[in-house]
Order: structure tokens, then sequence, then C-alpha cells
């Protein structure tokens, strides 16, 4: 047993080795006992794509990207290559896009499956190991707000400077003097009126509040006078007076009485009307021979 320290060393070292390699590629999220499949993918730009990043389907982590080639003498200088596991195939038309993975702006790999009949799914139709795969750059969510938000901050910074440019405007024009001229004189004005209104306050104030006082006190005592008044009597002589006024308008109606009379009765109308007339040709008559009405002689002789 000469080489057997020999032999202890070499095999502990071998093991050491294989423990490194295998717990660095387990770190990495390789699991070197999983075979896998390989596919390949050209891109123009990676956004910060890195080795060992995720490689998922519908959400769902199935490999990762293995390695990143790169060739700045063609126009998509980076070539992607990435694994995932044997039991999942690949249906033509499935894209590789490039994703941002979270956040924190990490990138990934989404393999976009497309939409087809499984019924119809020959293994023709599936893409070959270590094929090359059609890529796309989905621009994640930071990436859209920020692009939102760039543009707006643009439209805003336009309408500011407009604004700006018409501020300035205003305030170089004669506009501007003029209005400071108006708002100076208004508030002289604003001045001349307060002190007028401060000299009624101390002068004419005062001798209105006494005059309102005087027709206060002067208005209390008409009320207590009619307080003391005895207005319900006299409301009820008024509402007796016109009750007998409402009578006498209904007698003068009717007919009755001497008003009613007079107002209704043709034939009484008429024989006063004669009487008038028979007093009216008495006066005269009298008036034009006055002594066949009065005998009046001084030495008591009668006239014939």
């Amino acid at each position: 047993m000469k080489y057997a320290r020999e032999i202890k060393v070499g095999l502990l070292a071998t093991t050491c080795l294989f423990l490194l390699f295998f717990g660095f590629n387990f770190l990495k999220g390789v699991n070197i006992f999983s075979p896998t499949n390989s596919y390949h993918g050209v891109y123009y730009n990676l956004h910060g794509l890195e080795e060992q990043a995720a490689v998922s389907i519908r959400g769902h982590k199935v490999g990762q990207v293995d390695a990143i080639r790169y060739d700045f003498t063609k126009d998509s200088a980076f070539t992607v290559d990435i694994s995932i596991h044997t039991d999942i195939d690949l249906p033509q038309g499935t894209r590789m896009a490039l994703v941002a993975d979270g956040l924190l702006g990490g990138m990934a790999i989404e393999l976009i499956l497309p939409e087809s009949d499984e019924n119809a799914v020959q293994p023709s139709d599936f893409i070959a190991h270590g094929a090359y795969i059609p890529t796309m750059y989905v621009p994640g969510l930071m990436e859209s707000v920020q692009g939102e938000l760039i543009a707006k901050i643009a439209s805003a910074v336009e309408n500011i400077d407009s604004l700006v440019a018409q501020v300035k405007i205003q305030l170089e024009g004669d506009h501007l003097k003029a209005t400071l001229a108006n708002v100076d004189r208004i508030s002289t004005d604003l001045t001349g009126v307060s002190a007028e209104l401060k000299r009624l306050m101390v002068t004419r104030v005062p001798s209105i509040v006494n005059n309102a006082d005087t027709a206060v006190a002067n208005f209390n005592i008409i009320v207590a006078d009619l307080k003391d008044a005895n207005l319900k009597a006299t409301v009820a002589r008024v509402d007796t007076a016109v009750n007998g006024v409402n009578a006498l308008l209904a007698d003068v109606r009717s007919g009755e009485g001497t008003l009613g009379q007079l107002m209704y009765n043709k034939s009484l109308y008429n024989h006063i009307d004669a009487a008038v007339l028979s007093a009216d040709s008495l006066l005269t008559d009298l008036k034009a021979h006055p002594k066949r009405y009065v005998h009046f002689s001084v030495f008591g002789k009668k006239d014939k």
C-alpha cells in the first residue's frame, strides 16, 4: 500500500471538484442530472439580459439562459442560447420574447406558444432541438410608464414655454403698465372712500342713531296707545254701521221704503214730477200776478 495516501488525496480532490462543480451549477439554477434541450435566438438589443436568466412559459419557469454570444459585425449582434426541459416540445410558430422580470428592471425570456388545436399537432410540427427561434421584445411596465411620462412631461414643458412667452409679452407691453396704473388709481379712490366713510361714521351716524331711537320711542308710544284703545268696541260699532248700511241697501234694492219706492215706483216718480211742475207753475204765476194771491192795502181797501 505504497500509494494509498496519494490515492486518498486524489479521490478527495476529485470529490471536492465534483461538489464545487455541482454547487456552482446549482447556484446558477442548472440541474446537471436533468437533461435539457437547447434553442437559440438572435437579438439586436438585450436590454440588460444576463446569463442564468429564467426562461418561462406562461409564467412557469422551464429553463434558463445558458450563454450569450455576440458578434458586433452583424446588425443583430447577440445570440442567446437557452435550455429547457426535455419533456417540453415547442410547436412551430413559437416566439422567444424578451420581457421584463419584475419591477426591479431584470430581463427574462418568455416562450410564447401559438394557439393551435392539440389534436392536429404532429411530431413534424415541433421545432427541432438546437434550432433558432424567432425573437421579439415586449416593453415592461416601467418602460411603458416612463415613455408615457416623458411624452406628458414634454407636452407640459411646451405648454409652460408658451405660457412663459405670453407672460413675458404681457410684462413687456403697455397693457400691464396701464393695468397697474388703473389699480393704483382704484386704490387711491378706495382710500378716499374709506376716509369719507370714516368721517360719516364719526359725524352723521350718531345723529342717525339718535333719530332712529326717537322714532322707535314714538312708535312704541303709538303701539301703547293702540293697545290701550278699545279697538274691539270700535270694530263692533263699525260692523254694526256696515250692517245697517247693508240693510238699507237691501231695502232699496227690494223696493221697500221711501228710497226704494222712489227708485223703483214709476207712478210715484211721475206724481212727484207733476207736483214739482205744478209748484213751478204756481211760483211763476205768483211772481207774475202777486196781487191775485196777496191782498194788502194801507187804507184797508181791496183791489178789484
